[in-house]
């Protein structure tokens, strides 16, 4: 009887080819791209090993015959849900070197089609021999893949030990640098700054592919494709990945990027219509907003805002956007869906105003007919979350648990797209334990709190007592639009993994605020002390719109209370020396008496401010879960407050815009 193997496969690198953006579709394409090639790979596999040998995650069947077809059932995927790294069941005749081969043959195939339709006509002659180096040089030495193959079941650690032994590492790059990218070279092949000539080689190109390219963007060859592979994908239409009957004799493995082959070629994957209408992070913050407009304000209003937007000659790059509550929203009232396809940057005064997007006399009426509704200004914020299962590759490594936690996973893959469009968000990525999604300030906690529970439900329903009880941990990045989406991004896996994880004992959220002058706002707790009684929201969540109750009836009630509540928390804190200065209840009645002194007309009495203030200290306290011990015990001894907790509350009860005090 053969004796069994066992392929472990990962493709990278994933944070930087992800998280370096410019827009939020940018931001997908990089998601989307990474799990197309892990699907490529799979498929690979399963041309050699057969049609069920994929032991870990659950394979989603339509997406992977939509790779290998370019057709299936439904609608085709548009979001990333293939984990970049898997686990095969294979026979000694497994070669991995063909996965590898067919991995980097449907990366460069794709590649050469974005080359082909968008730059082979647009570059002059004399440059096209330098451009196409830099091209090729880039595409070819970009994927690191990594696999062993083992005949142990239950090694789990072999790949991670493999990534460790690097047998590549790219040369450092010439010339400028890309604006997405950082640290590759920007395809025009200039070697030092030259604004007249990088220019002269980029202005035919944003010429032919006009928004998708804007003035003064300079891109390499990685960034590129990912800017427009979606325009063409649809083109990528090649024979079916072969198996290893076609593949020749190979006595060691050399990567195919640093050798001439003399093999036959191998097959590739295919591609379909991708649907390129990807909301702005303009439109995510205003889409609240927006949705709140179509219900309230009057027709001849909205009608007078649609008129202003066709004389400031907004565009409609919203108009494939497709956001279910606002479909929903505009059907219902009969408004004109022409008002949810503008421009999301065109909801706001502030970037009307700027010369450089708009034109003065143009953009005039539009701000008119902004100020004209009843409704305030939206708010610059969106939020982007990420979520991810908390230490279930230790659970992995018990060959028994891993079919259970992979049908869970399926499961639970499967539930977040309808939770995300229904909190009126934009799925960048769900696949395995991972979440990724941006979506409105206002919709994010409700959203990261179902998803929690779905997660839950997927794993108890296992009934398999080690891993019943998985859970998952979230970040939460607030951010102004006009922050760089890159910095956000990146922010967000550490805002994760050492926020939420490391420093909340995991099963916890963390929260940051970027403001314009960088991070403002700091805020963690485990999910169990930041739940309130229904856990359908965040406690603080629910303190906020008390808060913004109180601010609306009685006016600049809860601003003038947070107005100074840095200052105050500093009084109330431990002294250097680690001794309380105040107990708990001392701390409470001391911020109690200052909220009844913000109040006008004092129309709050002390006992039901200490009541309202208990709960905002207790969100302001440090927690560490430890899931050994009761949770009464989780609390920082030490009695220390922190200000982050307060700030939050006053940021969402604003939705980050500030009053004066």
């Amino acid at each position: 009887m053969e004796k069994k193997q066992y392929f472990h496969f990962t493709i990278g690198p994933v944070q930087s080819f992800v998280a370096q953006a410019r827009r939020t579709r940018d931001f997908w394409a990089g998601s989307f791209l990474l799990s197309w090639l892990a699907g490529v790979a799979m498929v690979s596999v399963r041309k050699q090993a057969g049609e069920n040998n994929i032991a870990f995650p659950t394979v989603d069947e339509n997406y992977l015959t939509w790779i290998e077809t370019g057709k299936g059932s439904g609608e085709p995927p548009r979001q990333g849900g293939i984990p970049n790294r898997f686990k095969a069941e294979v026979d000694a005749h497994f070669k991995p070197e063909l996965v590898v081969k067919n991995v980097e043959k449907a990366w460069k195939e794709l590649a050469d089609l974005v080359w082909n339709e968008d730059l082979a006509k647009q570059i002059k002659p004399e440059k096209k021999v330098v451009v196409k180096e830099i091209w090729e040089r880039q595409i070819e030495h970009f994927w690191e893949m990594s696999w062993v193959l083992t005949p142990d079941k239950a090694a789990s650690d072999l790949l991670d030990r493999r990534k460790n032994w690097r047998n590549y590492f790219a040369s450092e790059e010439p010339g400028i640098k890309c604006m997405m990218m950082v640290g590759w070279q920007e395809l025009s092949g200039e070697l030092k700054p030259n604004s007249k000539e990088i220019e002269k080689f980029w202005k035919p190109i944003h010429a032919k592919i006009g928004l998708d390219l804007r003035e003064g963007e300079h891109l390499c060859a990685i960034a590129f494709v990912k800017r427009r592979f979606a325009r063409h994908f649809k083109k990528l239409n090649k024979p079916k990945i072969e198996d290893k009957r076609s593949w020749n004799s190979i006595q060691h493995f050399v990567a195919p990027r640093f050798r001439q082959s003399n093999d036959k070629e191998t097959g590739w994957a295919r591609g379909w219509e991708l649907k390129t209408g990807i909301p702005s992070i303009s439109y995510m913050a205003a889409l609240h907003w927006l949705e709140t407009i179509i219900k309230k304000e009057e027709t001849e209003k909205l009608d007078s805002l649609l008129e202003a937007a066709k004389k400031a000659k907004i565009g409609e790059s919203e108009k494939l956007s497709n956001i279910d509550c606002l479909n929903q929203a505009c059907e219902k009232f009969n408004v004109d869906k022409k008002l949810i396809a503008l421009d999301g940057s065109a909801f706001f005064i502030s970037e009307l105003e700027n010369k450089n997007l708009y034109e003065e006399k143009l953009s005039a009426p539009m701000i008119t007919a902004l100020k004209n509704l009843d409704t305030k200004p939206p708010s610059p914020f969106y939020a982007i979350l990420m979520m991810d299962g908390d230490s279930l590759g230790s659970k992995m490594s018990t060959p028994e648990n891993q079919k259970p936690i992979s049908k869970a996973l399926e499961n639970f893959t499967s539930s977040v797209p309808k939770i995300v469009a229904q909190q009126c968000g934009f799925l960048v990525y769900a696949g395995g334990d991972d979440v990724l999604a941006i979506l409105p300030l206002e919709r994010v906690f409700t959203c990261a709190i179902q998803i929690r529970e779905s997660y839950q439900a997927c794993f108890q329903a296992t009934k398999n007592k080690d891993i019943a009880k998985s859970t998952i941990s979230a970040a939460v990045e607030f951010a102004h639009i006009k922050m760089p989406l890159t910095k956000i991004l990146r922010d967000a896996h550490r805002l994760l993994d050492n926020v939420a994880k490391e420093g909340c004992g995991r099963d916890a959220i963390a929260v940051r605020v970027w403001k314009p002058g960088g991070m403002a706002i700091k805020w963690a707790m485990p999910w169990e002390c930041a739940l309130n009684e229904k856990r359908d929201n965040l406690i603080l969540a629910d303190i906020a719109t008390q808060f913004r109750q109180h601010d609306e009836t009685e006016t600049g009630f809860s601003n003038k209370f947070f107005y100074k509540i840095r200052e105050q928390f500093e009084l109330l804190n431990p002294a250097k020396d680690g001794i309380k200065i105040l107990e708990e209840s001392q701390q409470c009645t001391l911020l109690a008496t200052d909220y009844v002194a913000a109040g006008n007309n004092r129309k709050i009495d002390l006992e039901t401010a200490k009541q309202e203030v208990a709960a905002l200290l207790e969100q302001c306290r440090r927690y560490k879960r430890d899931a050994e011990q009761p949770k009464e015990t989780w609390k920082e001894p030490s009695g220390r407050i922190d200000v982050d907790g307060a700030l939050l509350v006053r940021f969402l009860v604003g939705k980050g815009v500030e009053k004066n005090g």
